[in-house]
Order: C-alpha cells, then sequence, then structure tokens
C-alpha cells in the first residue's frame, strides 16, 4: 500500500466510524487530506479502533516521521556537560524520551490542528497514546496537577518514552509558587524518567507559549533545576528543545 493509499484509507475509516461527518468529502490535494487527517485524530475521543486500522495508521506515521527527518540525540553537540539545545521538532527526535506540555486533562489536544506540542505528539504517536493516558486518568480520577508527571509509550514517535507534565498556567503577576511549580515539572520528569532507566530526556519550553510563563524565566528555572538534578544523577543527556529563535537565544546565552 502506497502512502496516498493508507492516508485515504485512514480518512475513510475515521469519518465512517462515528456517523458525525455525513457531509464531510475526502478532498483531493494531499496537503488538504494530510490536514484533514490530523483534525479527525485530534478531535477523536478515547476509544478502541480495529486492528487495521491501527497497523495502516503506524505505517504512514512511521513513514511521515521518517519523511520528515529524524534527528539522533548521539549526534547532537553539547553546549555544556549533558546539557544540549536544540531546535527543531521535537516529533522527530530520536532520544530516550521526550517531554510532553500536557494540559490537566491528560489526554492530548482536541483543536483540530492547534500548533501546541501536545497537539503534535498526540498526532505523531498515534491514537494509542490518547487512550493509554485516558486510562491513566481513568484510574487516577481526578485531573492532573500542575507540576507533576505521567509516563507512557511513545508507539509512533522515533523516541523510547513520553513524559507528560502540567505547567502552571499564568494569568496575572508571576508568583513564586508558579515558579516553584514550574521548577517541580522539571524535577518530577527527571524522577520519572531515572526510575525507568531513561539517560536521555529532551525538554520542550514548558509553561511558554499558551501558558504565558515569561519565556526568560522559564528557561532559568529550566536550566538551574536541571543543572542541580544532575550532580546526583544517572542521566546522561538532557537536551532543551526550542522551536523559536527567541528560545534559542535565550538558552544559548544560559549554557554559555
Amino acid at each position: 500500500m502506497t502512502q496516498k493509499e493508507r492516508l485515504y484509507f485512514l480518512l475513510d475509516c475515521l469519518i465512517k466510524e462515528s456517523g458525525r461527518y455525513p457531509d464531510i468529502k475526502i478532498p483531493g490535494s494531499a496537503s488538504a487530506q494530510k490536514r484533514l487527517l490530523r483534525s479527525l485524530m485530534n478531535i477523536r475521543l478515547p476509544q478502541k479502533i480495529s486492528a487495521d486500522f491501527l497497523k495502516i495508521q503506524d505505517e504512514y506515521l512511521s513513514r511521515a516521521i521518517y519523511d520528515k527527518g529524524i534527528t539522533d540525540a548521539d549526534s547532537l553537540t553539547p553546549a555544556r556537560d549533558k546539557l544540549y539545545i536544540w531546535q527543531g521538532d521535537i516529533t522527530t527526535l530520536k532520544c530516550g524520551a521526550i517531554v510532553n506540555a500536557a494540559n490537566s486533562g491528560m489526554t492530548g489536544c482536541y483543536y483540530p490542528c492547534h500548533g501546541c506540542i501536545d497537539n503534535a505528539i498526540h498526532t505523531y504517536a498515534g491514537v494509542q497514546l490518547r487512550l493509554e493516558c485516558a486510562d491513566i486518568m481513568n484510574k487516577q480520577g481526578t485531573p492532573e496537577p500542575p507540576g507533576r508527571a505521567k509516563i507512557t509509550n511513545a508507539y509512533n514517535l522515533p523516541c523510547d518514552y513520553v513524559i507528560h507534565t502540567v505547567g502552571p498556567i499564568i494569568t496575572g503577576r508571576l508568583t513564586q509558587k508558579e515558579c516553584d511549580l514550574l521548577s517541580s515539572c522539571y524535577r518530577s520528569c527527571l524522577e520519572l524518567a531515572e526510575e525507568n532507566g531513561i539517560r536521555s530526556i529532551a525538554f520542550c519550553c514548558i509553561s511558554t507559549g499558551e501558558f504565558h510563563f515569561p519565556n526568560c524565566k522559564a528557561a532559568e528555572i529550566a536550566v538551574s533545576t536541571v543543572t542541580e538534578y544532575l550532580k546526583n544523577s544517572k542521566i546522561e543527556r538532557v537536551i532543551f528543545n526550542v522551536f523559536k529563535d527567541e528560545d534559542k537565544e535565550i538558552y544559548t546565552k544560559l549554557l554559555r
């Protein structure tokens, strides 16, 4: 089956699955089809799906990520002992674990094609990730509080695991409590990585962007928390993954 055929198969399955979209027609262009697939995956509730769908989905996503270009963490050059800066798409990074900036529901972003990292990770991991997250949260019985972390499989992503953490949301003046919660996010992720024998971990810029934590202060907290933790840790590589040039400049200055 070609990638084009896989894409059409997945769209057809998702459109027919619930019967909620009788008027949706599969568009002709490949870009529009890819956008529709992502949208349907984003809004899909965590529920089981056929083995045939999962097989074709996994083949499609693995190829899609490969085509984007996979970066092996082993190829990166450290900015400082054990600390790395990498600008790129975290869904293409091959390492022990990547960190997802999640929301308190912990089952991903449901806004079609939203630009947040939570949306991207759930899209390219596949529908299995939302199912696993939902199972964890059903057992927990309450929303996830800021500052803690959960670990899941990575499914179609090139990393081994995804570690999910909920950062503080800033609605006014930044407080010390919010700074402490952000520090706890980094520490919780590192502790969970070490408990699971993970030796390399990539952090996104937790709580910045949609959660409005000031970028410079967030980076300072990230670097200081990670540096302190690594003094007594078996973790060999911590990667600060940045997407914007602004964040790359901030981390570069901090790690000089």
